[in-house]
């Protein structure tokens, strides 16, 4: 008796990643490109150009010829990947998935499954597990307990959260899982940002690996980092955490932050470009300034005037926004000295 491909409800497939051998995304590129489950490969049964072939032939012609065509193409695909497969074992156990549990994926399954291969599908498919990444970081993140690293820009916050991880604490480093350091000047200039999709499963990626009954330490962060947002249920429960508040001196930041944004100063007119952006903010007589500094080299002195004058100023008015349990001054950015948290105390409010 043929065995009878189980279809996985995805709460029960997201607490259970692991147990899978490969997990597969049959969509298109482009779909995959912009968001899929972390840790899943992209064996597409259409390519973009025949995804959209297939739908032009629905609409235009008829859904009867659409089948036809996507069959002959979709048999085609999965005869080229069966071939780069072909060195799994028996007892390799794939999950599947394309974008509502249809066609797409079963297709492939189907053949995997006569193979013998112990293949199973996700109820719903990708919109499922799109939707439910979208309630856990909106509706259900209450169950996490969060602390805040807060300080001004420059005080080396990101390095300090390596430092928490490697002493053993938990952590998320939002910036990291954006790939933007969180102001007009933190784009990181040879790798784009990940969709917004794709920055939320791998946040909600981030967080399932911890464990809710311990604290997670998260730096401080608008509700937008870079083009990215953090979602609104998250950012919500972080601003009703407790934060640790770092000083430093000025001139100390400002000499970190010149040596830690080296691609700044090797790329001067790109940087000039991103200096007048902060004309929003600030008059033309100060970008103006700005800009002379950076065609003279000032790099010290202009990175000691933004602070006076952009970051300082604009991080006072969202200090207002944490819960400062303890404040710090700390003697070099960048290190936080292995003891204070023991000091550290954790108040609490209900978000708003």
């Amino acid at each position: 008796m043929q065995r009878q491909i189980p279809i996985k409800p995805i709460d029960q497939v997201i607490d259970n990643l692991n147990s899978y051998h490969t997990i597969i995304d049959v969509r298109s590129p482009l779909e995959f490109l912009e968001d899929h489950i972390p840790g899943a490969i992209n064996l597409p049964v259409l390519s973009d150009a025949e995804r959209a072939e297939i739908g032009t032939l629905y609409k235009q012609v008829d859904p009867f010829t659409a089948k036809k065509r996507g069959a002959a193409l979709i048999s085609i695909n999965i005869s080229n990947h069966l071939h780069t497969l072909s060195d799994q074992p028996k007892d390799w156990e794939p999950l599947v998935y394309c974008w509502r549990g249809g066609q797409r994926s079963r297709a492939l399954a189907l053949v995997m499954n006569e193979i013998g291969w112990p293949v199973s599908l996700i109820q719903g498919g990708y919109k499922a597990y799109r939707k439910s990444v979208q309630t856990t970081l909106n509706c259900q993140v209450d169950h996490y307990s969060f602390h805040i690293l807060a300080g001004p820009t420059g005080c080396g916050k990101t390095r300090i959260l390596n430092q928490l991880a490697d002493d053993g604490h938990q952590v998320i480093d939002l910036e990291g899982l954006a790939n933007h350091r969180g102001s007009i000047l933190g784009k990181n200039p040879d790798t784009p940002q990940p969709s917004q999709k794709f920055f939320e499963s791998e946040l909600l990626n981030a967080l399932r690996e911890l464990d809710p009954n311990r604290p997670i330490w998260v730096e401080s962060e608008s509700a937008k980092i870079g083009d990215l947002h953090i979602p609104n249920g998250l950012f919500k429960q972080l601003m009703a955490s407790p934060a640790l508040g770092l000083t430093c001196d000025r001139d100390a930041r400002a000499t970190f932050l010149m040596n830690d944004y080296l691609h700044l100063i090797d790329r001067p007119e790109e940087t000039a470009e991103l200096i007048q952006k902060l004309g929003f903010r600030q008059n033309s007589a100060q970008v103006r300034q700005w800009l002379d500094m950076i065609e003279s080299g000032q790099w010290q002195t202009l990175s000691e005037s933004l602070l006076l004058t952009h970051y300082d100023s604009a991080y006072a008015h969202s200090q207002k926004r944490f819960i400062v349990a303890g404040t710090y001054h700390l003697d070099q950015p960048g290190v936080l000295p292995p003891d204070l948290l023991k000091n550290f105390s954790v108040k609490t409010k209900t978000p708003e």
